[in-house]
Formats: structure tokens, sequence, C-alpha cells
């Protein structure tokens, strides 16, 4: 399999993957209208009084704000592209029409522009940054877009019959909440799908980085964002009310001409760190020794370096009656320890014959 340049994505819409073993665990329409909900928009800083506050809830909404005014957006909506296809494809294996669906996290319309009006009769759109909802891109199915927060959805429960999520769940500082709030508007037998960075999402960088500032600093503060263990993230969905879980990991590889040119864009997708703990500033020597440390220990031959996107998708369901339930304790007629008698009397069977 061929390794692909950033430049030759953008041109071919092509993306390197490597698909790990799941865990068992155009017809354009214009938007309906954006709702500025100011119920579901959080005050600066605020968080719920649980959670951990990791993340800049302010500065993530100005960074993907910033994302959305450049020039060519979609220069940098090669990755986002490629899940929100992927999300897309997990909604057409169920077989069946969603009337009213939501996207939390939404950016410029990633997953919804995949999908059709047979599919997906409604759809609402929720962002915590304005101008990606004024530049969604076109789609045929019927969109209404809000702005709120990830972390505070201003629906009421038993609302919509299918909620995804695309490359947004890694910035909300309360996860459990999150994935709480989405099962409380889900309907009665609705599906949740959606994807996530996680893992060794972008180590080479973090590693390079580390290696340099401790150097030359004498120390190192985090520039890459922390991330969620997949082994969490099943737990998680539990103790959220869903059941049925299907949680699986892809790894995306995407090479870049350096450094640099990750680092810018990271920028222009809107997914620059926004920890509280960060350094705002590294000096110019220091960058200079990650992109040569970047070079040296992860380059390519051809002089290009890789950048590893590690993704987690996740498939979760809200209890309904009409859903397949396991067995009684003690029903089983047949014991796991007969299970391996089955290969011989198999054998003898085809024997006889």
């Amino acid at each position: 399999m061929r390794l692909l340049y950033r430049g030759e994505m953008l041109r071919l819409g092509v993306l390197c993957l490597w698909r790990r073993r799941p865990l068992v665990f155009g017809v354009p329409a214009k938007n309906l209208g954006l709702r500025k909900v100011a119920s579901g928009v959080s005050p600066p800083g605020s968080t719920s009084p649980r959670a951990l506050n990791i993340f800049d809830r302010d500065l993530k909404r100005k960074q993907k704000n910033w994302a959305a005014r450049q020039p060519e957006p979609m220069k940098f909506d090669y990755l986002k592209e490629e899940v929100g296809s992927r999300i897309a494809d997990r909604v057409y294996d169920i077989a069946r029409k969603f009337s009213l669906a939501l996207d939390v996290g939404c950016g410029r319309g990633y997953i919804a522009q995949h999908l059709n009006k047979e599919t997906v009769g409604k759809f609402f759109q929720v962002d915590i940054a304005e101008n990606a909802l004024k530049n969604t891109l076109e789609m045929e199915i019927p969109t209404v877009s809000v702005l709120a927060d990830e972390e505070f959805l201003p629906f009421r429960e038993n609302t919509f019959d299918l909620v995804v999520s695309s490359l947004s769940l890694h910035w909300v500082n309360d996860l459990p909440r999150a994935l709480e709030q989405i099962h409380y508007v889900l309907k009665p037998d609705g599906v949740f799908i959606g994807a996530m960075f996680g893992g060794d999402t972008l180590y080479e960088l973090r590693c390079s980085l580390q290696l340099a500032e401790t150097e030359r600093e004498g120390g190192f503060s985090p520039h890459v964002s922390p991330f969620t263990a997949v082994n969490d993230l099943g737990h998680l969905l539990g103790r959220a009310g869903f059941n049925t879980l299907t949680v699986d990991t892809d790894e995306i590889q995407v090479n870049y001409p350096g450094m640099f040119e990750l680092m810018e864009d990271l920028q222009g997708m809107g997914e620059s760190n926004c920890a509280w703990n960060r350094k705002a500033l590294l000096h110019r020597d220091t960058m200079l020794a990650a992109a040569a440390v970047y070079g040296e220990m992860y380059g390519n031959e051809d002089g290009s370096v890789p950048a590893t996107y590690q993704i987690y998708y996740m498939i979760g369901w809200k209890y309904h009656d009409s859903q397949a339930q396991p067995a009684e304790r003690g029903s089983a007629t047949v014991s796991f320890g007969e299970l391996g008698k089955i290969n011989n009397l198999m054998s003898q069977e085809k024997k006889s014959q």
C-alpha cells in the first residue's frame, strides 16, 4: 500500500488506512435556518461540578471559529471528510429510516453531506462555533443548525432516532456527562454512532516536542492534548445507559513534508491544543530541534514525516423492549465442556458417510 503526501490526498481525496479488529465489548438544499440557543452554550470557563476542567472551551470555540473563517477551509477538511464518510457508512448499515437525527459537534457538516433523505428525514446540527455553522456544506436533507455546547445539549428527552458525532467529543471536559446527554435525547431503540480521536493519536509529534523541550529547556509541558483510552470507552458508554455496544479502532496515517506543515494543518482543522496547562509559546530553537528529532526518529526515506491519527468508533443503543434480550441464567441446554466434543462428533459422522 502506497503512502500519500498531504498534497496528493487533497487532490485525490485518499487516505492510507490500517484497520484493526473490532473489540468485543447530489441534490443540494439550503439550511432551514441558524438557531442560537442561549441556554445551550456554556458561559466561558463553566463546566460540570464533577468534571475535571482540562480544556479551555472558550479557546476551543475561538480556534474553530478562526479555522472556519479561513479563505479555503476545505483545504484542511481531508481527515474530517474521511471520518465523516465512515460514520455515514455505519448509518447505512442499519436498515431503517431515521425521521429525526442529531449531529453533535458537526463542524461544517462532514457527516450529513454523505447521507440522503431516504435514510434521514430531518437533521439537526449542533456546534460550539457559529462560523462553522454558517459555512456548512450543501446537502439534500432538510437541516437545522443550532449553536450549542456539546456538554449542554438543549433538547428534550426522547427526541431523536439517531445521534451521530465525528471528531468532536475528545475536546469535552466531561465525557461521561456528554454521553449521558446523548442517551437522554435519544428515543428508546435509538442509536448513537460516534468517532473520536484517542490513544496514540499524534504520538510522533508528542514525543518529538517532549524530547526537544527537555533537551533545550530542561523540562516539558503538554503540547498534544490527552486522549481517552479505548479500554475506558466501552465502560463510559455502558455507564451512560447504552447497550449492545460496539467499539472498534482505525489508524489513519498521513505523510507531511515536515513537522511545521503538520502543525499548520492541525491549526486549519481547529485542532490546536486548548488544555489549560499548555505552554503558550515555544522558543524558536526548541521548535527547530523538535522538527529535527521528528525527522530523525520517524522520517520516511523520501524526507516526509508521518502523523498517526487513531480513531475510535463507537455504537450504542438506547434500551427498548423490542430489542433482543439475553437468555436467563441456567437456561442453556449444552455446557461449554461439551463444545469441545463437537469436532470429534463431526469427524465420526463424516467417516460413517
